[in-house]
């Protein structure tokens, strides 16, 4: 054991080398940047103080009710749970997944009994229940696929920011560092904690951090484990040629790699998708042609029936087959949020109003509960004007045996034919009022999601567009910096060539900044008021032209072999991509078109069969009551009231509404992983295009079937 006196001539001595190598290098030796303001930054999200709802429920579940799970499955549970940074126990996550169901199965039946004296929903919910059981077992695998999806889609992108970086020079720490700088969430949050776990000496070397922390997705993604150890064997490669050429081979395997499994995933995709088609789309809209004949015929089914199967069971049974399908995508690749990465743009969330010189931000939420609730009243309307005693009023022909002495009634209340009571509302104008409901809760969301993403989607889009074309501009800023130019001209000659495209105006933005307000290339790029980067925000390109300012520091040749590099991964990225959108092409076109079309139109023409078959069975059972006399009294039992069709429509255009957005997450989630701001964009269009094409249909068909069945009425029964 070394002595105190020892040990202070080893600190002294390590203080001396460092204050020569500073002198030296002209560099301090620590890492500035991973800073107590990082290690609190991942520690927010690795290690929250404050447990989520979820975590508080399996922690009192245990407490309550401690089941120990099963020992073969223990391990994986543990793991999910480290993953997904849980503070929980495996027995308290089994306890809840047992301690959920039993409570919803008490006390829905409780309250069914109590309340609606319906052995149907005494029975709903324990079915609900026991279905659950599982579902809620697995919530940490869940959970942890979450993460891992999130994560994984940076994966690409981070193998090219630590392979560019180390091409011009070669330390690991500080491609990890540089990687982290562009990399987004919890990606980033991961490299971060590698390189804190080397600072707070919990790992001898960068390369034990690191390794360790890629032992974690071994079993998941280890194309990128195989990349990172082929850049790590290129900082003990002998000559500079083998250095770079195992470089490239690490982007290359992951590349490859990332599109063989998503050509596997394609290929297996097609049986999870036709049952989840079957089960979220076909059968139900069958279910729903039949339906109306089915109530008409049969007694004592009441309109919330079918709206716990249809606005409950199978939302959710859809949903959760969506994140089944979800869980086996491949890692690899995606786009991020730029707005979360950029808090510059958060403000293009909002809708921006310009007056003069100033700007008024007002979040859309305001937009969406005016439209809601606006929409909600509207379509209680009929309910409100019975329950005040609105006199019923009707149009069209004169109709003794109507309500209100018309062909269409606006209200349509009326006696029942088995209770005796007063049910409705059958009217035809309730039920095309009734649409408003589903445009309230469709339309609102809808519009708060489109407008909450268009901006910054645009954004997106514009810089999305320079990417693609950067990769040839680089390659010929590179030929310029070739010959000998200085990056200051260099510039201004390409901006000049590349005239009237995007990379040209990035390009002509720089070399103005740089000529008129006197810039380095450095603040023309990456000033904050003034940069390139603020009117084209993008990580690539802003990692491009890091590489370009630090290796411009060794001489105009190495900046050029530098930027070259980094064209021809972008390009190869690019072509990756690409292939990947063609193999989901057939997938993914398919489920739009149920989406966009085909899912809306087909519940509005049931909408439009259902008012036609209520208003003729309606009539018919009203017809039979009045000339009911000796064997004829028989057939009045033949018809119960049936639904109408006000509440027949809003379980279906909820349905729509539901389905709509349950399909779209997972049309996103299969095109484009971890991609929330591509998500909440086409949410906001096809929850606006599919409510009003539903609303637009089910109003078309509902008049002209009505029409129809009031002269069939007409001509049959006189």
């Amino acid at each position: 054991m070394p002595t105190q006196t020892e040990k202070d001539r080893m600190k002294d001595l390590v203080a001396a080398y460092k204050r020569q190598i500073e002198k030296e290098l002209g560099a301090k030796t620590s890492h500035s940047k991973v800073s107590s303001r990082e290690y609190n930054e991942f520690k927010r999200a690795y290690m929250p103080k404050h447990m989520t709802l979820y975590e508080q429920l399996c922690n009192l579940s245990e407490k309550i009710l401690k089941i120990s799970p099963d020992k073969k499955k223990e391990k994986d549970i543990i793991e999910n749970i480290n993953i997904a940074h849980l503070n929980i126990t495996p027995t308290g996550a089994v306890s809840f997944s047992f301690l959920a169901p039993l409570t919803i199965i008490l006390f829905g039946s409780l309250l069914s009994y109590v309340l609606l004296q319906s052995t149907f929903f005494i029975f709903f919910f324990f079915i609900i229940g026991i279905t659950l059981i599982k579902p809620l077992g697995n919530l940490p695998s869940y959970i942890a696929n979450s993460w891992r999806l999130k994560a994984s889609n940076q994966m690409v992108l981070c193998i090219f920011y630590v392979v560019t970086y180390m091409r011009h020079t070669s330390n690991i720490e500080n491609a990890l560092e540089f990687a982290a700088d562009h990399l987004s969430a919890p990606l980033s949050l991961d490299l971060k904690k590698v390189l804190w776990d080397v600072e707070t000496e919990k790992y001898e070397s960068i390369k034990e951090s690191l390794d360790m922390y890629l032992q974690t997705w071994k079993k998941w993604n280890f194309e990128f484990i195989e990349s990172f150890h082929l850049i790590e064997s290129s900082l003990y490669e002998g000559s500079e040629s083998r250095r770079l050429n195992s470089l490239d081979k690490s982007l290359d395997v992951i590349l490859s790699e990332t599109y063989e499994k998503m050509l596997h995933y394609a290929h297996n995709l097609q049986s999870p998708i036709t049952m989840l088609h079957m089960l979220g789309i076909i059968l139900p809209i069958l279910g729903l042609v039949i339906l109306p004949m089915v109530v008409s015929f049969m007694e004592g089914v009441r309109w919330y029936h079918i709206a716990a199967l249809y606005n409950v069971a199978l939302p959710v049974s859809v949903y959760y087959l969506g994140k089944n399908i979800l869980s086996r995508r491949p890692t690899g690749y995606g786009q991020t949020d730029i707005s979360e990465e950029n808090p510059g743009l958060k403000k293009y969330k909002n809708v921006i109003l310009k007056l003069a010189n100033f700007e008024f931000l007002i979040n859309p939420i305001f937009f969406s509960i005016f439209i809601g609730v606006l929409f909600l009243i509207i379509g209680l309307s009929p309910v409100v004007m019975y329950s005040i005693g609105l006199t019923d009023f009707g149009f069209g022909a004169e109709d003794l045996t109507s309500e209100c002495g018309r062909k269409f009634c606006m209200l349509g209340y009326r006696e029942s034919s088995t209770t005796g009571e007063v049910i409705g509302p059958y009217g035809l104008g309730a039920s095309v009022l009734s649409l408003s409901i589903t445009m309230a809760f469709g339309l609102s969301i809808g519009i708060f999601y489109r407008l909450r993403s268009k901006n910054v989607i645009k954004i997106r889009e514009r810089s999305k567009k320079l990417e693609l074309e950067f990769a040839s501009a680089l390659f010929q800023l590179g030929n310029r910096l070739g010959d000998g130019l200085p990056a200051e001209i260099a510039f201004g000659k390409v901006a000049d060539v590349m005239e009237g495209t995007i990379s040209g105006s990035f390009f002509k933005l720089v070399s103005r900044n740089i000529r008129r307000l006197g810039m380095s290339v450095k603040k023309a790029v990456f000033d904050s008021t003034h940069g390139a980067l603020v009117t084209f925000p993008s990580n690539l390109i802003e990692s491009s032209m890091k590489v370009l300012i630090q290796s411009i520091k060794k001489g105009p040749m190495i900046a050029a072999e530098a930027l070259t590099n980094v064209s021809r991964y972008i390009k190869e990225i690019h072509s990756v991509n690409e292939r990947l959108k063609d193999l989901m092409a057939d997938i993914i076109s398919s489920m739009n078109s149920q989406i966009k079309f085909l899912t809306p139109a087909i519940a509005g023409i049931v909408i439009g069969i259902t008012s036609m078959v209520t208003s003729i069975l309606g009539k018919l059972g009203t017809q039979l009551q009045d000339v009911a006399t000796g064997g004829q009294a028989g057939l009045t039992g033949l018809f119960s009231d049936g639904i109408p069709t006000y509440y027949f429509q809003i379980i279906v255009g909820l349905y729509v509404v539901q389905i709509t957005y349950i399909l779209t997450i997972l049309v996103n989630g299969i095109e484009n992983g971890s991609d929330k701001l591509s998500e909440k964009y086409q949410l906001g269009n096809n929850m606006i295009r599919g409510t009003l094409l539903f609303c637009t249909i089910s109003l078309v068909v509902m008049l002209l079937f009505n029409m129809i069945a009031s002269q069939i009425l007409t001509s049959s029964l006189g």
